[in-house]
């Protein structure tokens, strides 16, 4: 097996990981906003505990496509081509929920915020839903022929498959805001989010547990399976530490779930980087799917000092804002627009 592929392979999967962790609960959160906020000062404590990152967590979709993009070109090309409309409402989700995070608070009214708290959960929504979507047809295939372009109509990548990955990240990405909330936040909404966390997660697990499984019984190894065992007993060792009140090793413990759950995933597809639905000879693989061996061993070197410093960046960005959010330590809410241009907002239509 060719070494360099193989270790740019490993990458991506960490670094999709990586992007499902990070990303995964401030999505949550985002959805959150609008399921398990009760009043506008529970939206803002939520708000809190995400603003200092989420922009931060975003990099990793990036990376990840720009890796992709770098060391497998034909994965990326097929992928994004055949993706083209999911992944354009992603794109287009993100946009929204970003705008929606720098203009809530600039106009002191509940329809003005309302409207916002919509786009910040409807974007959060799609986003994980279409991003779940890509990742379930990237290990389990697209229609593509043997020049790696789709057959069929735009929505020719439309699957039961397609929408077992959509909810099986939005799925996790509530549990894992749940859990999220519980260690970054305090008072009602804390108890309120351990006690929902404890709740859901049996359910709200189910969908990437299934996904995982229809991978292994597919593709799946011995090493896989053992991958997928552990990550079952990481999900129950989640359940238990919340429930005694250990948020903080309930959030890791749920962290090791989604590691050991994508991990068993990457695995059992490897060294196919994207199959073809329609004969197995059409298949990408890290093989005839990559760059040269000098372009993977220049990025190699690159990534070697940049990944760390990135990954040393955010890590002090989370330390720094490390302290729980209540809705005691949230200001009383202003205006930053003018008085005549926020009372045009209260207006009713």
């Amino acid at each position: 097996m060719e070494l360099l592929p193989t270790i740019w392979f490993i990458a991506i999967a960490v670094l999709w990981t990586g992007y499902l962790f990070l990303e995964g609960f401030d999505l949550g959160v985002g959805m959150l906003m609008k399921i398990f906020a009760r009043n506008n000062p529970e939206r803002r404590v939520l708000l809190n505990t995400v603003g200092p990152v989420w922009d931060g967590n975003e990099v990793w979709l990036l990376t990840a496509g720009g890796a992709t993009f770098a060391a497998f070109p034909l994965w990326y090309a097929s992928l994004f081509s055949a993706l083209y409309l999911p992944l354009l409402v992603v794109l287009v989700a993100l946009i929204f929920r970003a705008v929606a995070f720098e203009y809530r608070g600039k106009v002191d009214t509940d329809r003005w915020r309302a409207r916002w708290d919509w786009a910040i959960a409807l974007g959060s929504f799609f986003a994980a839903f279409g991003v779940g979507a890509a990742l379930a047809l990237t290990t389990t295939g697209l229609p593509l022929n043997a020049n790696g372009d789709r057959e069929g109509g735009p929505f020719a990548w439309f699957s039961g498959y397609a929408v077992l990955g959509g909810v099986a990240v939005v799925g996790f990405s509530l549990v894992h805001a749940l859990a999220f909330l519980a260690l970054k936040t305090d008072g009602e909404v804390r108890h309120r989010a351990r006690a929902w966390f404890v709740r859901l997660l049996p359910v709200l697990i189910l969908p990437i547990a299934a996904w995982a499984l229809s991978i292994q019984f597919l593709d799946g190894k011995p090493w896989t399976w053992a991958l997928v065992v552990l990550a079952v007993a990481a999900a129950a060792t989640a359940w238990l530490l919340a429930r005694a009140g250990a948020e903080g090793k309930a959030f890791l413990a749920l962290g090791a779930f989604l590691v050991l759950g994508t991990a068993s995933i990457f695995g059992a597809v490897f060294p196919v980087v994207l199959p073809s639905t329609l004969d197995t000879a059409f298949d990408l693989t890290i093989s005839n799917a990559s760059s040269s061996d000098y372009t993977l061993g220049l990025m190699t070197v690159v990534a070697a000092f940049g990944l760390p410093l990135v990954i040393a960046y955010q890590a002090w960005t989370y330390w720094v804002f490390r302290r729980r959010v209540s809705t005691d330590s949230i200001p009383e809410a202003h205006s930053f627009l003018p008085a005549i241009a926020a009372k045009a907002f209260t207006t009713k239509a």
